[in-house]
């Protein structure tokens, strides 16, 4: 029997197990949302910005592993998803967006609200198509949940309104056959011989592991054992692969610690493993370098290799461990976790405040947060400074996760990642690690918390600044200009739409205000005053960091702006 495109639609993505939209209403859209209403199969999570539907739905499809869909109507309303499905795209989420078009009869007219969706995301996406034809579905909108959740993409289908609202009477497959489960690909034979070759060879391996050891953790530590070799990790694989381990060194490249920084430039031979990491000046120049990624096009991306190889990480572990030789030196890995230790002890001793003090640290307020979040916490953060420390203050257990913009780099991706998060977990306590440029840039879809009740705790850092901005241009020899932000009390904006809140100044003040939002039922928003000077300092500084540091300090004087200096010194040298 013949139905409208409309519900084919949400038929297919329901087989396909979809069960929310995230998007913003508009008449393009009529014919998909009168649907859902009717159907009631899937929920409509109404947000106020398109942008924030596509980071929702970012954050849903990176916890689940699952297709996740968001929507806008023509014109403004798709083009608000650009950055949100941009971020998706390169952090190989499976994402659909559904960007409605005007009236089929007008396009190329330069009607109302007209554009090319079909041709802008293209730029964001494996997969975009226009459906012009009631036909051309399901097979269109199949294609496109296929390539989403093989490619672990974006695909996006163009459909105008008045398509959507048409009969069409065509089959469309199963469930079975629209859930694709992703293969296990292990590198050949010869080259897993190449490289136990090589890692046997070797007197001081390194592992640099990112996201892609996500599942590996049981196999990576055995590794490592055998290879008596430090672990260092990109931060995308800061969740899948230090807890319980005690072959972590932590961190390297600009939010990470001197120790692992050390581990990669001191090896003789580096095992990256799931790894993209972008910064080029942190990998080691002598070395021996293998790679191991389910990407072909990451392979050599960012540094010279001597091997590289195709396969998912833990599966290549496996086939690779019956052909080492397990080595009793542990030197290497001795010198770097000493090392671990030291610059962890000098992290963890910044984390720390005392009542009646003037200067809040942002290090204590994420050292608290971690201590007393849930077991099975999902931490949301923008990036800038939320993201450093995030990256060195939050505890992983192998239970929690972490989202963030690692790869796009987007502002104000906390808080709408935090929304996708709760609506696909409802019972999980989501916290949103705001900062206060980046929870300003979005800030209307605070409203969608108490809209959708969504018990999201969100917690601003509230330096006054656009602090990581400003720290670069400290760097590079600039006065900071454009990166101070004029704030409200977020407190009492938030309990003016009846979100529980509070507001903290004093560090004393700091651990029960945790405690009271982490515990309150409901949506919950915590405004932290934090220090506008506080230095996030990368495990080495270059001479040209230290110039720039120089310059600007005698510009800041010359220009009459000596008490910034005074501020800097007082937040991170005398505590």
């Amino acid at each position: 029997m013949a139905k409208r495109v409309a519900d084919l639609i949400t038929d297919i993505l329901h087989a396909a197990g979809v069960r929310r939209i995230y998007g913003v209403v508009g008449d393009s859209l009529n014919g998909l949302t009168d649907s859902l209403r009717v159907k009631k199969s899937i929920d409509w999570i109404h947000v106020r910005h398109e942008e924030t539907a596509a980071f929702a739905a970012g954050a849903e499809a990176a916890l689940t592993g699952q297709l996740a869909v968001c929507a806008g109507s023509c014109g403004p309303g798709n083009l608000h998803l650009i950055n949100g499905l941009y971020d998706c795209h390169r952090t190989r989420v499976p994402v659909l967006a559904i960007a409605a078009q005007i009236p089929s009869a007008e396009l190329g007219r330069n009607y109302f609200q007209e554009t090319r969706p079909e041709e802008l995301f293209r730029g964001c996406s494996d997969f975009c198509e226009l459906v012009s034809h009631p036909s051309q579905l399901p097979g269109v909108l199949e294609a496109a949940i296929r390539s989403a959740v093989g490619r672990r993409g974006v695909s996006v289908i163009v459909i105008p309104g008045d398509i959507a609202l048409e009969e069409c009477d065509a089959p469309f497959s199963t469930p079975a056959a629209l859930a694709l489960a992703p293969p296990v690909t292990v590198p050949a034979e010869a080259q897993l011989d190449a490289l136990a070759e090589m890692l046997n060879a070797g007197d001081r391996v390194t592992l640099f592991c990112g996201r892609g050891c996500q599942g590996a953790h049981a196999p990576l530590l055995r590794l490592a054992e055998a290879l008596r070799a430090p672990i260092v990790h990109a931060l995308g694989g800061k969740e899948h692969v230090e807890w319980d381990n005690s072959h972590d060194v932590g961190l390297t490249g600009m939010l990470g610690f001197a120790s692992g920084h050390h581990a990669m430039m001191s090896c003789d031979t580096l095992l990256m493993l799931g790894t993209d990491f972008p910064y080029r000046q942190f990998y080691p120049k002598r070395a021996r370098i293998v790679q191991v990624d389910i990407r072909p096009e990451n392979l050599g991306h960012r540094t010279r290799l001597d091997l590289a190889l195709v396969g998912d990480v833990g599966a290549t572990i496996e086939a690779l461990m019956p052909r080492l030789k397990p080595k009793a030196d542990d030197s290497h890995l001795a010198d770097c976790l000493a090392r671990y230790k030291t610059a962890r002890d000098g992290l963890d001793e910044l984390a720390a405040g005392k009542p009646g003090d003037k200067i809040l640290h942002p290090q204590f307020l994420t050292r608290l947060l971690s201590e007393h979040a849930s077991e099975d916490a999902v931490f949301t953060f923008d990036v800038g400074t939320p993201t450093v420390w995030a990256a060195r203050y939050l505890k992983m257990n192998g239970k929690r996760r972490l989202i963030g913009s690692l790869s796009h780099g987007s502002m104000a991706n906390a808080m709408p990642h935090a929304i996708g998060a709760q609506a696909a977990f409802p019972g999980r306590q989501v916290i949103s690690m705001s900062g206060d440029g980046g929870f300003a840039m979005l800030m209307g879809d605070f409203l969608t918390l108490n809209q959708h009740k969504l018990p999201v705790k969100v917690v601003v850092y509230n330096n006054g600044s656009l602090g990581f901005v400003a720290l670069e241009m400290k760097g590079a020899g600039f006065l900071e200009v454009g990166t101070d932000l004029v704030n409200p009390d977020f407190a009492a904006m938030a309990r003016a739409t009846g979100v529980h809140a509070i507001r903290v100044e004093d560090p004393g003040e700091l651990e029960a205000a945790v405690k009271d939002v982490l515990a309150h039922p409901g949506p919950a928003l915590l405004d932290v005053v934090v220090a506008k000077q506080e230095l996030a300092l990368p495990p080495t500084i270059t001479a040209a960091q230290v110039k720039g540091f120089g310059v600007w300090a005698m510009q800041a004087v010359m220009n009459g702006r000596g008490d910034a200096l005074i501020d800097l010194a007082r937040t991170n040298l005398f505590r």
